[in-house]
Protein backbone atom coordinates (compact mmCIF):
# COMPACT_ATOMS: atom_id res chain seq x y z
CA UNK A 1 0.00 0.00 0.00
CA UNK A 2 1.63 3.29 -0.81
CA UNK A 3 0.34 6.59 -1.81
CA UNK A 4 -2.48 8.82 -0.60
CA UNK A 5 -2.14 9.93 2.96
CA UNK A 6 1.12 9.24 4.92
CA UNK A 7 0.94 6.84 8.06
CA UNK A 8 0.45 7.91 11.44
CA UNK A 9 3.13 5.98 12.64
CA UNK A 10 6.65 5.33 11.40
CA UNK A 11 9.01 2.01 12.96
CA UNK A 12 12.45 2.51 12.42
CA UNK A 13 15.23 -0.53 13.04
CA UNK A 14 18.01 0.67 14.46
CA UNK A 15 21.34 -0.82 13.50
CA UNK A 16 22.05 -0.11 9.73
CA UNK A 17 18.78 2.01 8.93
CA UNK A 18 19.48 5.07 11.10
CA UNK A 19 22.77 3.86 12.47
CA UNK A 20 25.54 2.10 10.25
CA UNK A 21 26.94 -0.80 13.22
CA UNK A 22 30.81 -1.91 13.10
CA UNK A 23 31.12 -4.89 14.66
CA UNK A 24 34.70 -4.73 15.04
CA UNK A 25 35.00 -1.19 16.02
CA UNK A 26 33.03 -1.87 18.96
CA UNK A 27 34.88 -4.98 19.79
CA UNK A 28 37.87 -2.73 19.57
CA UNK A 29 36.51 -0.01 21.84
CA UNK A 30 36.00 -2.94 24.46
CA UNK A 31 38.66 -4.20 24.36
CA UNK A 32 40.92 -1.22 24.55
CA UNK A 33 38.50 0.04 27.54
CA UNK A 34 39.25 -3.29 29.21
CA UNK A 35 43.15 -4.21 28.20
CA UNK A 36 42.28 -6.98 26.11
CA UNK A 37 42.56 -8.52 22.93
CA UNK A 38 39.37 -7.78 20.35
CA UNK A 39 39.54 -11.71 20.44
CA UNK A 40 38.45 -12.00 24.10
CA UNK A 41 35.92 -9.63 24.04
CA UNK A 42 34.43 -11.34 20.77
CA UNK A 43 34.46 -14.73 22.66
CA UNK A 44 32.89 -13.41 25.71
CA UNK A 45 29.93 -11.18 24.45
CA UNK A 46 29.68 -12.96 21.41
CA UNK A 47 30.73 -16.96 20.58
CA UNK A 48 29.15 -17.41 24.49
CA UNK A 49 25.83 -16.52 23.22
CA UNK A 50 26.10 -13.56 25.83
CA UNK A 51 24.61 -10.77 23.69
CA UNK A 52 22.49 -12.84 22.50
CA UNK A 53 20.93 -13.85 25.80
CA UNK A 54 20.74 -9.95 26.39
CA UNK A 55 19.15 -9.23 23.22
CA UNK A 56 16.45 -11.89 23.98
CA UNK A 57 16.09 -10.42 27.01
CA UNK A 58 16.77 -14.06 29.09
CA UNK A 59 18.84 -12.26 31.20
CA UNK A 60 19.00 -8.53 33.07
CA UNK A 61 21.00 -5.41 32.72
CA UNK A 62 22.84 -6.38 35.46
CA UNK A 63 23.71 -10.20 35.03
CA UNK A 64 24.84 -9.15 31.58
CA UNK A 65 26.96 -6.56 32.41
CA UNK A 66 28.22 -8.28 35.40
CA UNK A 67 29.21 -11.58 33.13
CA UNK A 68 30.79 -9.29 30.56
CA UNK A 69 33.32 -8.01 33.06
CA UNK A 70 33.94 -11.26 34.49
CA UNK A 71 34.43 -12.39 31.55
CA UNK A 72 36.90 -10.00 30.54
CA UNK A 73 38.55 -9.36 34.02
CA UNK A 74 37.86 -5.65 33.84
CA UNK A 75 34.57 -4.14 35.16
CA UNK A 76 31.92 -2.81 32.79
CA UNK A 77 29.21 -1.11 33.81
CA UNK A 78 26.49 0.94 31.68
CA UNK A 79 28.60 4.04 30.81
CA UNK A 80 31.74 2.08 29.38
CA UNK A 81 29.05 -0.27 27.65
CA UNK A 82 27.81 2.73 25.91
CA UNK A 83 30.98 4.11 24.89
CA UNK A 84 31.77 1.62 23.23
CA UNK A 85 28.11 1.07 21.68
CA UNK A 86 28.62 4.45 20.21
CA UNK A 87 31.71 3.62 19.17
CA UNK A 88 30.84 0.69 16.91
CA UNK A 89 27.69 3.05 15.36
CA UNK A 90 27.49 6.13 13.00
CA UNK A 91 24.38 8.32 12.59
CA UNK A 92 24.35 9.64 8.86
CA UNK A 93 23.21 12.98 8.99
CA UNK A 94 20.96 12.39 5.87
CA UNK A 95 19.30 9.93 7.53
CA UNK A 96 18.64 12.05 10.55
CA UNK A 97 17.50 14.38 8.47
CA UNK A 98 14.96 12.40 6.89
CA UNK A 99 13.87 11.07 10.36
CA UNK A 100 13.23 14.79 11.67
CA UNK A 101 11.46 15.63 8.98
CA UNK A 102 9.22 12.25 9.42
CA UNK A 103 8.33 13.45 13.01
CA UNK A 104 6.93 16.38 12.08
CA UNK A 105 4.34 14.98 10.43
CA UNK A 106 3.81 11.73 12.15
CA UNK A 107 4.37 9.69 15.24
CA UNK A 108 8.26 7.67 15.23
CA UNK A 109 9.50 4.64 16.80
CA UNK A 110 12.35 2.66 16.96
CA UNK A 111 11.57 -1.39 16.97
CA UNK A 112 15.28 -3.34 17.31
CA UNK A 113 16.91 -6.53 18.25
CA UNK A 114 19.11 -5.00 20.93
CA UNK A 115 19.34 -5.31 24.61
CA UNK A 116 17.28 -2.62 26.61
CA UNK A 117 20.64 -0.43 27.37
CA UNK A 118 20.24 0.31 23.55
CA UNK A 119 17.44 2.53 24.76
CA UNK A 120 19.57 4.48 26.71
CA UNK A 121 22.36 4.56 24.21
CA UNK A 122 19.93 6.31 21.39
CA UNK A 123 19.81 9.21 24.18
CA UNK A 124 23.06 10.46 22.58
CA UNK A 125 23.00 8.64 19.10
CA UNK A 126 19.88 10.21 18.15
CA UNK A 127 19.76 13.14 20.23
CA UNK A 128 18.15 15.21 17.49
CA UNK A 129 14.81 13.15 17.78
CA UNK A 130 14.44 13.68 21.53
CA UNK A 131 11.98 14.12 22.82
CA UNK A 132 9.72 12.76 19.49
CA UNK A 133 11.52 9.06 20.21
CA UNK A 134 10.82 10.15 24.28
CA UNK A 135 9.35 6.30 25.54
CA UNK A 136 9.12 5.35 21.82
CA UNK A 137 12.68 2.93 21.65
CA UNK A 138 11.10 -0.16 21.58
CA UNK A 139 14.16 -3.30 22.43
CA UNK A 140 13.87 -6.95 21.98
CA UNK A 141 15.58 -7.03 25.55
CA UNK A 142 13.44 -5.24 27.29
CA UNK A 143 10.30 -6.92 25.56
CA UNK A 144 11.62 -10.19 25.38
CA UNK A 145 10.23 -11.03 22.08
CA UNK A 146 12.14 -10.61 18.84
CA UNK A 147 11.30 -9.84 15.15
CA UNK A 148 10.34 -11.40 12.78
CA UNK A 149 8.10 -12.62 15.45
CA UNK A 150 4.19 -11.13 15.47
CA UNK A 151 4.19 -10.99 19.06
CA UNK A 152 6.52 -7.47 18.87
CA UNK A 153 4.77 -6.34 16.25
CA UNK A 154 1.40 -6.36 17.82
CA UNK A 155 2.92 -5.10 20.98
CA UNK A 156 4.21 -2.40 18.90
CA UNK A 157 1.19 -1.40 17.83
CA UNK A 158 -0.93 -1.41 20.92
CA UNK A 159 2.25 0.47 22.63
CA UNK A 160 1.75 3.42 20.06
CA UNK A 161 -2.08 2.77 20.05
CA UNK A 162 -2.41 2.94 16.00
CA UNK A 163 -3.94 -0.13 13.72
CA UNK A 164 -1.31 -1.97 11.07
CA UNK A 165 -2.42 0.05 7.99
CA UNK A 166 -1.56 2.78 9.86
CA UNK A 167 2.38 2.33 10.72
CA UNK A 168 4.88 2.00 8.51
CA UNK A 169 7.58 -0.62 9.36
CA UNK A 170 11.43 0.19 7.82
CA UNK A 171 14.58 -2.37 8.72
CA UNK A 172 17.42 -3.56 6.41
CA UNK A 173 16.74 -7.35 6.93
CA UNK A 174 13.77 -8.63 4.30
CA UNK A 175 12.67 -11.47 6.77
CA UNK A 176 11.86 -8.47 9.54
CA UNK A 177 9.85 -7.02 6.48
CA UNK A 178 8.36 -10.04 5.45
CA UNK A 179 6.91 -10.30 9.67
CA UNK A 180 5.91 -6.85 9.78
CA UNK A 181 3.79 -7.06 6.43
CA UNK A 182 2.44 -10.47 7.56
CA UNK A 183 0.91 -8.71 10.73
CA UNK A 184 -0.77 -5.81 8.38
CA UNK A 185 2.02 -3.09 8.91
CA UNK A 186 3.16 -1.27 5.56
CA UNK A 187 7.29 -2.43 5.32
CA UNK A 188 9.89 -1.26 3.60
CA UNK A 189 13.60 -2.97 3.32
CA UNK A 190 16.15 -0.33 3.08
CA UNK A 191 20.15 -0.27 2.96
CA UNK A 192 20.83 3.63 2.88
CA UNK A 193 19.72 7.07 3.35
CA UNK A 194 18.57 7.47 -0.55
CA UNK A 195 16.62 3.70 0.03
CA UNK A 196 15.01 5.32 2.94
CA UNK A 197 13.77 8.99 1.46
CA UNK A 198 12.54 6.47 -1.73
CA UNK A 199 10.49 4.86 0.42
CA UNK A 200 9.17 7.13 2.77
CA UNK A 201 8.11 9.92 -0.21
CA UNK A 202 6.55 6.43 -1.51
CA UNK A 203 4.00 6.45 1.48
CA UNK A 204 3.63 9.59 1.02
CA UNK A 205 5.85 11.74 3.55
CA UNK A 206 6.91 14.92 2.13
CA UNK A 207 10.41 15.37 2.35
CA UNK A 208 13.25 18.22 1.53
CA UNK A 209 15.91 17.64 -1.11
CA UNK A 210 19.19 17.45 0.81
CA UNK A 211 21.81 19.99 -0.06
CA UNK A 212 23.19 17.91 -2.52
CA UNK A 213 19.74 17.98 -4.34
CA UNK A 214 19.51 21.22 -4.20
CA UNK A 215 23.03 22.40 -5.42
CA UNK A 216 22.83 19.93 -8.55
CA UNK A 217 18.69 21.78 -9.14
CA UNK A 218 20.20 24.72 -9.14
CA UNK A 219 22.67 24.58 -12.10
CA UNK A 220 19.47 23.47 -14.08
CA UNK A 221 17.62 25.93 -15.86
Amino acid sequence: MTGGAPPRLVLFDFDDVLASYSHQARIAHLAGCCGVSGERVSAVLFESGLEDEYDAGLIDTATYLARLGDGLGAPVDETRWIASRLAGSRVDPAVLALARSVAAQARVGVLTNNGALLAVACRTLLAPLFPALEGAVLCSGALRMRKPDAAIFHHALRHFGVPPEHALFLDDKPANVAGARAVGLRAECVADAAGLGDALRRHGFALQPDPGERAAGAGIG
